[in-house]
Formats: structure tokens, sequence, C-alpha cells
């Protein structure tokens, strides 16, 4: 019997380059091949290394046109194509012709794709006919979305190693495959819905199978890439977040022998920079503390570089850990601050403290790490007054700004109760500015994230002492993209209009409001670059500023 795992492209105005390799598909292989060695199983990637093309952007959608009107190349642009990101679905019909499973799994990880994963069992049905199983977190949370295609045959909620084995040994045997935990499947026009059973310890999981990749498929900064994860699920429950819905309640970890000999076989194969895809890597500090140790004694010369860019709760960082992380090869801190408001942070369970993310940031600051906060924009129990106190609190510390615009996950604690529609789920992604509120309105949330990016321009900077965006602005700069940027905030300052950067010139953008932008800048009183030197904000657009150099041509602009 042959099992093909598939992960379809996606369609959005972006791609997230370096998070992509199929972590989840590869666990599935190495479980297979553990209990049902007889059969062969191949993993295809339809979206990572592939390429992209524009397509047209979805009804649901279009209001955002106006929002993404040009191809901005300014330091400060956003989007504005929607693009195809992975092989096309013709292609994709034409080799899983030629490969003829007979069994197919097709990953549906997240809301806004699942049009994409439907469309791909769509080619495969035509094509083949073959039995057509789909997983994943929006499996999981809306098992109805899939099961209403006919393409779609089953579809297994939760955890789906152990299922899937389960699933697949009975097709093997000839025998109902209808009493198969975590399974979700059709019978007389009604959905049916299994008990969701336990998984297997997470020390019996066989280490993912990478064998359908070579080391250079997936890589940061030119150096090949793979994922691990050493836990599943999270002891947090906050409200926005869905990891429950797949992972359950349960919070466990892998040994540290277990999760040792997974990075060793990884250097051994060639990959030379482990991502921890965990929810909640560092809740338990001792066992990460041993795991640096032993990095640290196993790759002296650093010669393995880790990451965590699904982020690192800060609430269970200290001193030590921190100093130990570096010297095992981190470089960098994702840090998910979601908002300074303690009131926001009480009604979505999110059980931090500002002190400590002060502490935290100063003392990774210290070390060496780039550090990037994440908060979230317009979440619907918060004020635009709030947003504002957080983006300003962070604009003050020496960390680049990660800025995601609020959409609800269906089964989330915050969405329970709901009654999310197809309109909904593709719109659960942050380019979709989706949510609004008697608090703020879209173009609240799209100014604040423009304004990151600005922030962001210059918070990378790299200036010696104190100084004054004023100062700043009357300076002459060489580089092109810098110069562009200093030219647009002069004419912000000068006229109280952003503008876009095209090749056809500077045009208007009249969604950005330039009284929030510079209430966040009030707020802020300085912004803190990446190698601590402060910049004075808060004298923005109270006085014209004269340049010395003429404005720049976008024509003069790397387009990267």
């Amino acid at each position: 019997m042959r099992v093909l795992l598939i992960q379809p492209p996606v369609r959005d105005f972006y791609d997230t380059d370096v998070r992509l390799q199929p972590i989840g598909l590869a666990y599935l292989k190495a479980a297979i091949a553990k209990h049902l060695p007889d059969i062969d199983v191949i993993i295809k990637d339809y979206h990572g290394g592939c390429g992209r093309k524009t397509v047209a952007i979805p009804k649901e959608l279009r209001y955002l046109s106006e929002y993404y009107p040009v191809a901005d190349k300014s330091p400060f642009s956003t989007f504005h194509q929607y693009y195809h990101f992975g092989k096309s679905f013709d292609e994709i019909e034409a080799e899983v012709a030629a490969l003829k499973p007979d069994v197919v799994g097709i990953s549906s990880l997240f809301t806004p794709y699942f049009r994409e994963a439907l469309e791909v069992a769509a080619r495969v049905k035509k094509q083949t006919g073959a039995i057509v199983v789909m997983g994943g977190s929006h499996a999981s949370a809306v098992p109805e979305s899939l099961l209403s295609s006919p393409s779609v045959d089953y579809v297994i909620r939760g955890e789906g190693e152990k299922p899937l084995v389960e699933f697949l040994r009975r097709i093997e045997c000839h025998t109902a495959v209808e009493d198969t935990p975590n399974l979700a499947y059709k019978r007389n026009g009604e959905f049916i819905y299994n008990p969701i059973g336990d998984n297997f310890s997470i020390d019996e999981l066989p280490i993912p199978d990478l064998s359908d990749f070579a080391p250079a498929t997936y890589t940061l900064a030119g150096k090949p890439m793979t994922f691990m994860i050493t836990s599943r699920s999270c002891p947090h429950k906050c409200s926005f977040c869905s990891v429950h819905t797949t992972f359950g309640t349960d919070y466990r970890r892998r040994s540290l022998e277990n999760v040792l000999e997974e990075i060793i076989l990884r250097y051994r194969q060639g990959y030379r920079v482990i991502d921890f895809e965990d929810d909640n890597l560092t809740y338990y500090k001792q066992t990460v503390k041993d795991l640096c140790r032993r990095l640290i004694a196993r790759f002296p010369e650093r010669d393995m570089q880790f990451v965590a860019m699904n982020g690192i709760s800060y609430l269970s960082l200290d001193d030590e850990l921190l100093e130990l992380m570096y010297c095992a090869g981190f470089s960098h801190l994702n840090l998910a601050l979601v908002s300074s408001d303690k009131t926001v942070r009480e009604t979505t369970k999110r059980p931090h403290t500002l002190e400590a993310y002060v502490k935290v940031v100063s003392k990774a600051q210290q070390l060496g790490f780039k550090i990037v906060s994440y908060q979230i924009l317009g979440l619907p129990n918060e004020t635009l007054e709030s947003m504002i106190q957080t983006l300003a609190f962070n604009a003050r510390l020496p960390v680049l700004l990660g800025a995601s615009p609020f959409y609800r996950t269906p089964n989330s604690p915050i969405a329970r109760g709901l009654e999310l529609n197809e309109a909904d789920f593709v719109k659960a992604r942050l380019t979709a500015l989706a949510i609004e509120t008697e608090s703020f309105s879209r173009d609240d949330i799209y100014t604040l994230f423009v304004t990151t990016r600005i922030v962001n321009f210059l918070k990378g900077l790299s200036i010696d002492g104190t100084t004054s965006l004023p100062e700043l602005m009357s300076r002459s700069w060489p580089e092109p993209r810098t110069r562009l940027g200093f030219d647009l905030l002069t004419q912000l300052s000068e006229t109280g209009s952003l503008h876009f950067s095209t090749t056809r010139g500077f045009q208007q953008n009249p969604n950005f409001r330039t009284e929030l932008f510079t209430h966040v800048l009030r707020e802020s009183g300085e912004i803190s670059c990446q190698n601590g030197t402060t910049i004075s904000v808060e004298n923005f657009g109270r006085r014209t500023v004269s340049r010395p150099t003429r404005m720049t041509s976008a024509a003069e602009v790397p387009l990267n």
C-alpha cells in the first residue's frame, strides 16, 4: 500500500519563508514506518520552495484593495499582490496521478488556507480515487468544513500519529475503519465524530522522518535548518490560542536524552540550525538549563544555531537560563508580550508581569540577543489607548516590534460560542485586518501596523549616542533606502500625510491616520535602537525640518 502525505500550497499577500518544513507529516511518516513497516510513505511539500504567482483576491478580502493599493517600495511597506505560494494545482494533480497512491493524507493546519487544502483533495479524487483523509489544526477545530466536501472521506482530529496508524492498519487488514479513535466521517449525510483517544506517549514517538527533504531544502541565513518540538500542548490557557484543540490540555515533555538524540542526528545529517516550535519551550526552566549545558558540552564551538520562532514565554526566563541559552547557540529571542495593559493580560488569561518582561529584555540585550517582541493589535476586549500604550512601551525598549493584527481562530476560547462561517475562516489571517469594534476601526489597526514598520526602521539604525528624530531627518543619508525613509518622514512631518513610494512616484496613503501616529510618538517619548542608543521622537511634526538633499526617487531604491 502506498500512502502519500501532502502539505498544500497557500494563498495570501505574504508567506513566512522560513517556517515551512512539514514536521507534522514527518512525524506521521516515522510513526507509520515504526508500526507498519510494509507501507510505502511519501511526503510531498507543495508549499515550500515552489515559488509564487499572482492570483485574484478572493471576494471576502476585496475590501483590502484600498489598504494595499500599490507596490510600495518604501521601508514602511506592508502588502500589495495576492499570491499563490507553492506548486500549481495542475502540477500537483499531475504528480499525484503519477504516484498512484492508495491513501492520501492532506494537512489542513491553518484555517484561512482550508480552501487550498480542499482543492488539493478534489484534484486527488479526480485523478486517483484514493482514500482522502485530512488532519491538522483546522481539521481538529472545524472538521465539518472539510467533511462537507465530497472529495474528503475522513478527518482525523487531534494528534494524528496513533489514529493514522490504526486507520491504516484496518485498511491493510480489510476491516472497518469507522471505529478508529479521533476519526470523523460521514454516514447517511450525517457527520460522525469518534471520541478522542490517547496518542502514543511522547517519548515513544519516533524521531520525525526527513528523508523526503534534502538538508538544503529549508534554510536560515543560508544554513540548513530543521524543526523540532520538545513538548506538546501548553500549560497556559490564553484565550486567543487554539493549541489545546489539537494537543489537548495535558502538557507533555520529551526526555532530555530523547531530545539530544534528535539534535545529534540532525547535526550528522547536515543541519546547522534547529527551530524549536514548542508552544512553551522553557516552562520547565531546570530541564531547559540542563539541555543547554549538554548542548554547550556537545557543541563548544557553537556549531549549531538554535532559534524558537514560535515564541518564548518570558515568564519562564531568568538570568541563568538566558546566559546558558546564549552560550548554547541561541542568538535571537521572540517574546510574546501581547499587551502591556494589565486588564488585557488578565482577560486573555496570560499570567505574565511587565516587571519580569523588562528584566528579561534588559538581560537579553546585555548578552547580545536580537529581540523581537510580539503584540496583538485589536483584541476584542482592548481599547485603542491600551494598544498605543503597548506599542509605546516596546518602542522605549531595545526590541523590534512584531505586531500581529488579531483574527479569530476557530474553537479558540475567545471564539467559542460564535458561529463562524466560511468568510470568517478566510479572514482568519493577520493580513485581513478583520476585526473592528466600537473602540477602534480598521484604519486604526492599519495605522498602528504601519507605525510598527516606521518604528522598526528607526530601531534598526546604527547611530552613536542619544539623538532626536528631527536631527536624524536633517542628515544626508548615503544609503538609498534609508534616505527614502527619512524623505518620507520629512514629507509626513511637513504635510501631515504619509506617502507610498512607487515606480511612478509618490502617492498619498489615504488610510494612514497621522494624528494616531504622532500620538504614539508622544506616548513613546523616545525610541530605543537595537544597539541601546535612543532617539527622542516627542517633537516630531511640531516644526518644519530643513533637508539638505533632494527627495529620493523610488527608482533609486533597491527592491529588496
